[in-house]
């Protein structure tokens, strides 16, 4: 374990306990922060956070859903109460979400706004506040967005708009938060391989009568690097957006995209 008690610092990464998400906690753990966690299930939580512990890290955590405003704020109170106030924010949490629009039922349209959007916000504004980190100076707000936040993906058009506004907010949060020591910034990646993706791919055989194996070569035929990116190459931009030498980034959204997005 790299790092020392003088420079650990107090995170929370939402949605932790797979993928990009998990890959985060490890990071920050491995520098040597405090790192709390949560997601929606309390099994996976508690199996996650011995994982981490095992390793010797210090963590915790507890479950929350990021689209309740009351979750939320007993997630931010429960990371004080258990590590002090909050210094770097991972808002990693989200769902996958689409199909063909016009037969789009409202509750999956809501849901994913909610999951994917809404909790960026509840989760920023409670940090900041609640979390006492506009009171010190410094601070990382990393938001996992996507490539398709800053284009159109085809049967995605609520995972689109709401990644599309995690960019927004990301800009306009990082603006206005430039000249207090605390920087906002998104990540966005392109394919990457985790539980998430499959998912995503067996929606898609599904909506065009093929098979996961023919969607996968299809994706990475669209990728110049050929392959999806890893949790951890994610989690590496992640962890330097988060460190002290990444202090003159702010409000952009940076691609991890295998040259998918040149934009």
């Amino acid at each position: 374990m790299t790092g020392t008690q003088d420079t650990a610092k107090t995170a929370i990464v939402t949605g932790a306990t797979s993928g990009i998400g998990l890959a985060t906690a490890e990071l920050l753990a491995a520098r040597g922060h405090r790192v709390f966690i949560n997601a929606r299930n309390a099994d996976n939580v508690a199996l996650t956070v011995k994982q981490l512990r095992d390793k010797g890290y210090e963590v915790d955590g507890t479950t929350a859903d990021v689209g309740s405003p009351e979750q939320v704020r007993s997630l931010v109170t429960s990371a004080v109460d258990r590590y002090g106030t909050i210094d770097i924010l991972v808002n990693n949490a989200g769902r996958s979400g689409g199909g063909v629009t016009a037969d789009i039922a409202d509750d999956l349209w809501f849901d994913v706004i909610n999951t994917n959007l809404n909790s960026v916000f509840l989760t920023t504004r409670d940090v900041l506040s609640v979390g006492g980190m506009r009171d010190k100076g410094w601070g990382r707000i990393i938001n996992v967005a996507s490539t398709a936040g800053k284009q159109g993906v085809v049967l995605g058009a609520p995972y689109s708009a709401s990644k599309h506004g995690v960019v927004g907010f990301t800009k306009a949060l990082g603006n206005e938060l430039a000249k207090t020591g605390i920087t906002v910034n998104a990540v966005c990646p392109g394919y990457v391989e985790t539980p998430m993706a499959q998912r995503v791919r067996q929606g898609y055989a599904a909506a065009w009568d093929t098979t996961e194996g023919d969607i996968l070569t299809r994706f990475e035929a669209k990728i110049p690097l050929g392959r999806y990116a890893t949790a951890e190459e994610v989690a590496g931009l992640i962890g330097y957006l988060a460190s002290d030498v990444a202090g003159s980034i702010a409000a952009q959204a940076l691609n991890v995209c295998g040259g998918l997005g040149n934009f």
